[in-house]
């Protein structure tokens, strides 16, 4: 089975997280945390910083490692590298996604998760 490296940005601002729902694919109207594939060369950590830039034309600060998720999609398996970031500067701008919210502990079940992203949920009620 091919393996897809991913990053994805758990972007905070206080006791809030930004998720966003995905515009286009397979996986249309899932929500998730916003990123994208590591290119050739290239580490996670700059490859998360690029992939906020093109979504969402905001330049962020990775803070810390926070998780890498292994999951099994029917075609292909994920290997996604998860980050706290905070926002340096933008607005964090819609280019991909169809919708997007902040998001508290309380209110992290309230969207329909991708199953990737969904193992994360738990571990960040912890530090919200």
């Amino acid at each position: 089975m091919k393996t897809i490296h991913v990053v994805a940005a758990i972007i905070k601002d206080g006791n809030k997280i930004f998720a966003t729902q995905r515009g286009y694919g397979e996986f249309k109207d899932g929500w998730e945390f916003p990123g994208g594939k590591v290119e050739p060369n290239e580490t996670s950590r700059q490859a998360i910083v690029r992939e906020i830039k093109e979504e969402l034309d905001t330049t962020i600060q990775v803070q810390e490692y926070f998780d890498t998720v292994e999951y099994d999609y029917p075609n292909f398996h994920l290997s996604m590298d998860c980050f706290i970031c905070t926002i340096l500067k933008g607005n964090l701008t819609l280019l991909e996604h169809e919708s997007a919210k902040w998001l508290s502990k309380e209110t992290l079940d309230s969207v329909d998760w991708l199953p990737a992203d969904l193992g994360l949920i738990a571990k960040l009620k912890e530090i919200l």
